[in-house]
């Protein structure tokens, strides 16, 4: 399957994942940054973004993983560092695993999957917001406008939702209603975690905010399954999607991570 890829910038190659309901748009508070020291690649995972949704495409993260090394050898890039977040994190985790020859670095912004005891079944609260985006997708642009609408939407997300910008919060309405493969993705992680061992030679930065409504910290931030060497920060004022929340903090595990100088 081939997915919508797009880069910006020259240099070492960095690959950003993004989470479930989500799309590649969700990065563009960092990616102007990032494109002055690297090529940064973005990419829709399947039924997500610009990305079709297809049934005969595996939903699981290690499926995903497996399926973005396809995409990247496809355009000549096999050498790189992966940011992701959520799925997005859990995806890159699982890439470093299955080639490490291919992984220079990673970091896992709020990744999901470091839960001592696997969903058994959708989560309740992520519904919910699928179903509101979905219902007010088209009239979004209008209803953003409007600091109560914003707050339904995003006061869960982000604690600094009132500081989010129109397209970021645009972008990430429009991703969510759009999403045919939201809930095949939740389908495909039910009973499952991340567990696995990571060499020590690639660095791993794992990332939550100190306001996580989404993975908690007392059931789905679970250090033990973490890769032993992994270095763990918790930004605070944040929330599922620290490059939002704390964009310049973010960059800074990135670079550091990546030993590249801001």
């Amino acid at each position: 399957m081939k997915l919508p890829i797009e880069t910006y910038g020259q240099g070492p190659s960095v690959v950003l994942i993004h989470g479930m309901g989500s799309a590649a748009t969700a990065w563009k508070p960092i990616i102007p940054s990032l494109a002055k020291q690297f090529k940064v690649i973005t990419l829709d995972l399947p039924g997500h973004g610009r990305s079709a949704y297809s049934p005969m495409q595996s939903m699981d993260p290690t499926s995903l993983a497996r399926l973005v090394f396809k995409n990247l050898s496809d355009i000549g890039v096999s050498d790189f560092h992966l940011v992701g977040n959520s799925l997005g994190g859990w995806v890159s985790l699982e890439m470093a695993v299955l080639n490490p020859s291919e992984v220079k670095t990673v970091t896992a912004l709020a990744p999901a999957g470091l839960w001592l005891t696997p969903f058994t079944s959708r989560y309740p609260g992520e519904i919910a917001l699928k179903m509101m985006a979905g219902g007010v997708g088209k009239i979004a642009p209008s209803l953003l406008n409007y600091t109560w609408a914003k707050k339904i939407g995003f006061e869960t997300v982000s604690p600094r939702w009132k500081d989010l910008s129109y397209q970021v919060c645009l972008d990430a309405t429009s991703a969510m209603a759009s999403s045919t493969g939201y809930f095949p993705a939740w389908d495909a992680l039910l009973g499952k975690r991340f567990d696995k061992q990571i060499s020590s030679e690639i660095p791993i930065t794992i990332v939550f905010g100190d306001s996580d409504h989404t993975l908690p910290e007392k059931t789905c931030q679970e250090r033990s399954l973490a890769p032993a060497h992994s270095k763990w920060v918790i930004l605070p004022q944040t929330g599922h999607a620290p490059m939002w929340d704390s964009p310049n903090e973010v960059l800074a595990e990135i670079f550091e991570t990546t030993r590249i100088k801001l």
